[in-house]
């Protein structure tokens, strides 16, 4: 079966083990440094678009608690991970992406988007990330 996922696929999943037996004995700890240092550890155009998302979720929804999740930045409620910033060169991506999960309040009809490409951070982008982040938040 490992046969069907890449390398980085399995580093992810690698990452999310020991992110959750990591996580059985931080119950109610700060994640926010080792969130801060998977940032640090990005290079170029990913690091400074994950420090702008991270500095976004703070200052428009900062009851969302910083996390890792599969090796990645993620913010969230109730120790579940509402949204999440991919690198892009975590899966030799073209583009990095902000994405949601499910309890995301993004409901909008019958089909909405819960993944966007992100490849410069201009004023636009940064209103329309803010204004994702406040809906994905509640």
């Amino acid at each position: 079966m490992s046969e069907n996922f890449t390398t980085e696929e399995r580093a992810a999943m690698k990452e999310r083990a020991q992110e959750v037996r990591k996580s059985r004995g931080a119950k109610g700890k700060d994640q926010e440094p080792a969130v801060l240092e998977k940032i640090a550890e990005m290079e170029g155009d990913d690091r400074a678009l994950a420090e702008r998302v991270h500095a976004i979720v703070k200052e428009v929804a900062p009851e969302m608690v910083p996390r890792l999740w599969y090796g990645m930045p993620a913010y969230g409620k109730g120790g579940k991970a509402t949204l999440f910033f991919q690198a892009k060169a975590k899966f030799k991506a073209r583009y990095a992406t902000l994405g949601c999960n499910e309890d995301a309040q993004l409901d909008d009809g019958a089909m909405w988007p819960t993944a966007f490409a992100v490849t410069a951070l201009t004023p636009e982008v940064e209103a329309r990330i803010a204004d994702l982040v406040k809906r994905a938040a509640g």
